[in-house]
């Protein structure tokens, strides 16, 4: 493994223990007070800590090189990470829900404000730390699983939040049911958060291109350095975690040898690597009655 690839392994690996602390000192505080909001915050941590998990697992599975089981390599495990994190995320919602109706129908008020709240605002803290670490590595290195587990961190950064300034309404209030509220808009929250996660994994798994910018560099490095061709057309590109692969045809004139189209082949190859970071490059080569005067024309 590189340096890069063993400092996302661990990064990985931290995540989990820090889960675990925040998992427990969540539950510390629901146990403290009693409080059904604390509760339900302390559920999404049971998610963290299984987000973590699949994290880790997906993490250690991308940095395996292709094989010839899977000779394209196992980068999109990282998104079968996500679509699991995301399905526990609504699960999690769905407990929270049955807490609150309980909430609703037999509302009390929690015990020991000061010391609970103290124990859930230091674990957040923890959490919003974490999450930011994440979601910018997870960035750097392209690694949909690290930055699905930051996104889901800093949403459960914003619910405690929320369920802390409710809960103090509800000392200040004595409105004892405010509780059980505090517990359903965790509840919704999160399921947004699984839905989101959710959705940027499938669209990972179907193979979605590259974002625009790149696909504008992407074209620019091959109308830029495709001199002797005719045409470069039918270019596509699709993203498989850390993983860029683009595949086109190019376009040479019939008379022109073979070791001057790879030449040509070589040239591009060498620029997209140089522009496009962990890149996997297919150029099929054809002769000139093949072009379609369309996608980028070089001559």
């Amino acid at each position: 493994m590189t340096i890069t690839a063993n400092r996302t392994l661990a990064i990985a690996a931290i995540s989990l223990l820090i889960g675990l602390i925040v998992l427990g000192l969540k539950f510390l505080a629901w146990r403290i007070t009693g409080s059904i909001a604390l509760y339900s915050d302390a559920l999404e941590s049971i998610v963290n800590v299984v987000t973590a998990v699949a994290a880790l697992v997906a993490v250690w599975l991308a940095q395996k090189p292709a094989d010839a089981a899977l000779p394209y390599g196992y980068h999109k495990a990282e998104y079968f990470s996500a679509v699991v994190v995301g399905v526990m995320i609504i699960v999690a919602a769905m407990l929270i829900v049955r807490e609150a109706v309980l909430g609703f129908m037999a509302p009390t008020l929690p015990d020991a404000p000061v010391q609970g709240l103290a124990v859930s605002i230091v674990a957040t803290m923890i959490n919003m730390a974490w999450a930011y670490v994440l979601i910018r590595h997870g960035r750097s290195v392209r690694s949909p699983a690290l930055q699905a587990d930051g996104k889901h961190l800093m949403t459960d950064v914003v619910s405690t939040a929320g369920v802390v300034v409710g809960l103090v309404l509800v000392y200040l209030t004595g409105w004892a049911v405010l509780d059980a509220i505090l517990a359903a808009l965790v509840a919704l929250n999160i399921l947004w958060s699984g839905w989101a996660v959710i959705r940027d994994s499938v669209g990972g798994l179907m193979d979605v291109a590259v974002p625009k910018d790149i696909q504008h560099t992407i074209r620019e490095v091959i109308a830029s350095n495709a001199e002797g061709a005719i045409e470069a057309h039918d270019i596509r590109t699709r993203q498989a975690g850390k993983m860029t692969f683009i595949d086109f045809h190019l376009v040479v004139p019939g008379t022109m040898r073979v070791d001057a189209a790879h030449e040509i082949c070589d040239t591009i190859e060498a620029k997209l690597r140089e522009a496009v970071r962990e890149v996997q490059i297919t150029i099929h080569v054809e002769p000139e009655d093949k072009a379609k005067h369309s996608g980028i024309v070089v001559v």
